[in-house]
């Protein structure tokens, strides 16, 4: 009920592949939340689990920087790539490093990852921006936001959409860098603590704390996706 709730939120002047796009995007999360609460609230995946992170542990301390610069450079990935993942070893970090480490270095890594789509988009434009998110999709949102675009709609485009998407975006269209840079250090932020809150979650077993947040993160982006449509619309 409340994912179809959340559908219903997306307003109908979006095109067909966009809202199709974004309702795929809502189900997998739901999926991937509620396989992550079955795994949290079985007593032996968690004690297996909790065998795998402390081998994980003692391999990290054991090469501190190293496991650092690994876990760095996936992160930025994943910023940039739909198909890279820092979710899965944000537990990992977040039960050898700590929630302050693991939020400095994810927040750092996203942020990176944010700037380097935006250096992409802005000087090597969109033919080879296409090459990492769909085409489509770029050019859909290349038509919608303006160079001038202020603040407020540069910062609602960065928390509505997945992190791979608007650094090409606002690099193609060659957005002012300091709004940019700004909106994206402030947009990271909330997704970066409600990784490390949710990494914590699973790996303490607290699933009804993974699953309020999980709920929270996916109404929060709903919204979010529809003021941004609206304001797109508009236009």
């Amino acid at each position: 009920m409340l994912l179809r709730r959340c559908a219903a939120l997306v307003r109908y002047h979006w095109t067909m592949p966009e809202r199709a796009a974004y309702q795929h995007r809502v189900w997998v999360l739901a999926l991937l939340l509620a396989a992550a609460a079955g795994l949290a609230a079985s007593d032996a995946v968690r004690t297996v689990l909790r065998d795998g992170l402390e081998q994980a542990r003692v391999i990290i301390l054991a090469h501190p920087s190293l496991g650092k610069i690994v876990f760095v450079l996936v992160s930025v990935l994943s910023a940039m790539l739909a198909f890279f993942s820092s979710a899965v070893i944000v537990p990992v970090a977040v039960y050898a490093w700590g929630k302050l480490t693991t939020l400095v270095l994810l927040w750092g890594a996203w942020f990176l990852g944010g700037l380097a789509s935006y250096l992409i988009g802005r000087t090597l434009g969109h033919r080879v921006a296409a090459w990492a998110i769909s085409p489509a999709r770029l050019s859909y949102y290349a038509a919608r936001i303006s160079d001038r675009a202020e603040f407020r709609m540069i910062l609602l485009f960065q928390l509505a959409l997945p992190s791979e998407i608007p650094g090409y975006v606002l690099g193609v269209v060659r957005c002012r860098p300091g709004v940019y840079a700004v909106a994206l250090a402030l947009a990271e932020l909330p997704f970066a603590i409600g990784a490390v809150y949710l990494g914590q979650s699973f790996v303490r077993g607290d699933y009804l704390l993974l699953v309020g947040l999980g709920i929270a993160g996916i109404a929060l982006s709903t919204l979010a996706v529809r003021h941004l449509h609206r304001r797109i619309g508009e236009r």
